[in-house]
């Protein structure tokens, strides 16, 4: 029986989430699951992954197999780094301490890559938000220009009375 970690689909059409389980390999997408991981949210930018380390790395030590996706998410999380320090330790290759150490190390330059691509994005919001602000000010002022013109236009021409015929003719009287 091979045992994968893999994506199970949620969500409405265009807006797509998916929960990370353990399953047979055998089972169909949606189908029966083993255990429930975490869930991987790809809308958000950057993407929303919540996930057990300790069960997900468990299993993948047990030999669950991850699928490709699901293995590019567990690399992102560092499951797969955290294996493979493991792996060496097993094999006397280094210490706990060392293997604890370098998955700290890896974890903080991770964070720190994180936090730079949300404080990005977040600045780039607040650039589009001020543009968008004084695009629409600019808008508003030509607007205004416009309207002040024709206002302008319309009092600074005078409305010239133009005298109508004698007063003789304003009687109703007839001439002849």
């Amino acid at each position: 029986m091979a045992v994968k970690i893999r994506l199970q689909r949620h969500g409405k059409k265009d807006s797509a989430f998916f929960h990370v389980v353990v399953a047979d390999g055998r089972a169909p997408r949606d189908g029966k699951f083993i255990e429930k991981l975490g869930v991987y949210n790809p809308s958000t930018n950057p993407a929303t992954i919540d996930i057990d380390f300790d069960k997900i790395l468990d299993w993948v030590m047990k030999g669950a197999q991850p699928t490709d996706t699901c293995r590019a998410i567990l690399s992102y999380k560092g499951i797969m780094l955290k294996k493979h320090l493991l792996e060496g330790v097993k094999k006397g290759a280094l210490t706990e301490d060392q293997a604890n150490q370098k998955f700290s190390k890896w974890l903080e330059e991770k964070d720190g890559k994180i936090g730079t691509k949300k404080d990005r994005l977040a600045g780039d919001e607040t650039k589009k938000k001020t543009a968008a602000l004084k695009a629409e000010v600019a808008s508003k002022e030509a607007k205004a220009a416009k309207i002040a013109a024709k206002v302008a236009v319309v009092t600074e021409t005078p409305v010239v009375e133009t005298p109508e015929t004698p007063a003789a003719e304003t009687t109703t009287e007839d001439p002849a």
